[in-house]
């Protein structure tokens, strides 16, 4: 049996009818509907087939008795892209209920928007030309007209209470969670958020800070919210701490929001924290014992920890680490760049890092845990990659928002991918987008009234094996 037959036999069976079978005789393809029933003379079943029609690749399905008519000939009406538009409808049925109940106008855009750009950079004017190469399983009718898009997108920005009832579910999902802050700049006038500020670069241009929350026992982003540029790490924290509970969770945050004040709000708040000190930092002076060593990525680290009140500190050293900083220290010193004091300070302190926590476990699972906030990094790179495709659409502050939220839900379906490729380990060898591309060899061609599977390659079918997503019809055998 040729697959083309095989993949229109599988679309009938799918479509609930039963008893079919094809029958192949020289390169003839006859449909039947084969049934058994008990034979009283043989005692046992019997098979019985009674012929339906011919089955034609150019034609389709031609019942007994009839001709093929003019104009019958099967032209594809549609061809459309099957095996990654499955992955991402899959990757995004958690979201859906979520987007139906508390966007029921809008959610449909939403939902092909952040479909459409897991990919990456998609203006809003190309958005529908690009639903509209997907196979639509869901069988939407999202309203997708840029002109409508922007409409919606201020609507979704104002609506914080929908989007804080999605952040508070995904919350729930993890008990530790990393939170960073990265910029977006933007010169448009209309954005009041859009201010100067600091950032790492030292660009002095209007710019836009977001926040981000990620779970690091699902690794997925949990929350994300855009604060004013000149807003401050330690205050977009206050803000985000007092908007969203997480009183029964650990938070995981980088040295630049240390400080004694975010130290006793987050103790007042009943948050777990785990927080380097800065390097300049009194707690340094703290004696604490280097008792216990482990290795790390290659890496030798001692470590030791002492309780200080109702806190831990928790102190490291990188021996790989600590023979660089000390020959780059010595260097400078040479070269008359610090003083004697300031090196023998800096020589003392090469190659350690301190964290201070009200979270008591053990050391090499305290250095673990704090080492996993990196992933954090990467999320935020994938994020404004899918958010600089809208700086053309970033009129006002309404727009902000719903830009931010809908670059969240496309970066939640790629991390959700990521996941999936990394249990299958064979994230060395592929990324999300490379996954897509691949799948993307799968196609959906509609004759008339029939659905028909293109031919799976073999190298996308091993791959769809490995990593367990079974969205192929099994072969069938003739």
């Amino acid at each position: 049996m040729e697959s083309w037959a095989k993949d229109w036999l599988e679309e009938q069976r799918k479509a609930g009818k039963k008893c079919l079978e094809i029958k192949v005789r020289g390169d003839c393809h006859y449909v039947y509907n084969s049934t058994s029933i008990y034979d009283k003379k043989i005692k046992k079943g019997r098979k019985v087939s009674v012929y339906l029609g011919k089955l034609d690749k150019e034609y389709g399905f031609i019942p007994k008795g009839e001709k093929p008519k003019i104009g019958m000939k099967s032209v594809p009406r549609s061809i459309t892209d099957y095996g990654n538009s499955m992955i991402l409808h899959n990757m995004m049925k958690e979201l859906k209920p979520l987007l139906e109940d508390n966007f029921p106008e809008h959610w449909q855009e939403l939902y092909a928007m952040s479909i459409v750009r897991v990919n990456g950079h998609t203006p809003l004017k190309r958005i529908k030309d690009y639903w509209e190469d997907l196979y639509n399983i869901e069988g939407l009718k999202p309203n997708l007209n840029p002109s409508n898009l922007s409409k919606v997108l201020r609507e979704v920005g104002l609506d914080r209470f929908g989007q804080n009832e999605i952040f508070s579910y995904l919350k729930t999902l993890d008990t530790q969670l990393v939170y960073d802050l990265s910029t977006c700049f933007s010169r448009s006038m209309n954005i009041l958020q859009a201010e100067k500020g600091y950032n790492k670069d030292h660009i002095q241009v209007p710019q836009i800070n977001f926040t981000l929350l990620c779970g690091l026992d699902s690794e997925m982003p949990t929350m994300i919210k855009s604060v004013p540029g000149s807003v401050r790490d330690i205050s977009t924290l206050y803000k985000t701490i007092e908007e969203l509970d997480i009183s029964d969770k650990v938070l995981l945050l980088d040295r630049g929001f240390f400080s004694e004040d975010i130290l006793n709000f987050l103790e007042e708040k009943h948050v777990k924290y785990v927080l380097p000190t800065k390097r300049n930092s009194h707690y340094y002076d703290t004696r604490i014992h280097l008792n216990e060593e482990f290795i790390y990525h290659d890496r030798l680290i001692k470590c030791g920890k002492r309780k200080l009140g109702e806190r831990f500190l928790y102190l490291f050293e990188d021996q790989d680490l600590k023979l660089e900083e000390q020959k780059t220290i010595f260097k400078k010193k040479e070269e008359g760049k610090i003083d004697d004091e300031e090196h023998s300070l800096k020589q003392k302190r090469a190659g350690k890092f301190l964290i201070i926590s009200n979270y008591d476990i053990g050391k090499k699972e305290m250095y673990e845990l704090y080492k996993k906030r990196d992933h954090v990094e990467k999320l935020f790179d994938a994020y404004k990659t899918t958010l600089n495709a809208d700086k053309l659409y970033l009129h006002d502050d309404e727009s902000v928002y719903g830009h931010v939220f809908v670059a969240f839900l496309s970066l939640y379906l790629y991390c959700k991918l990521l996941k999936a490729i990394k249990k299958a380990d064979i994230n060395d060898k592929f990324s999300p987008t490379d996954i897509l591309v691949k799948y993307r060899k799968v196609k959906m061609i509609e004759f008339n009234e029939v659905e028909v599977i293109t031919e799976v390659p073999k190298k996308v079918r091993e791959l769809d094996k490995v990593l367990q997503f079974n969205i192929f019809p099994t072969k069938n055998r003739s």
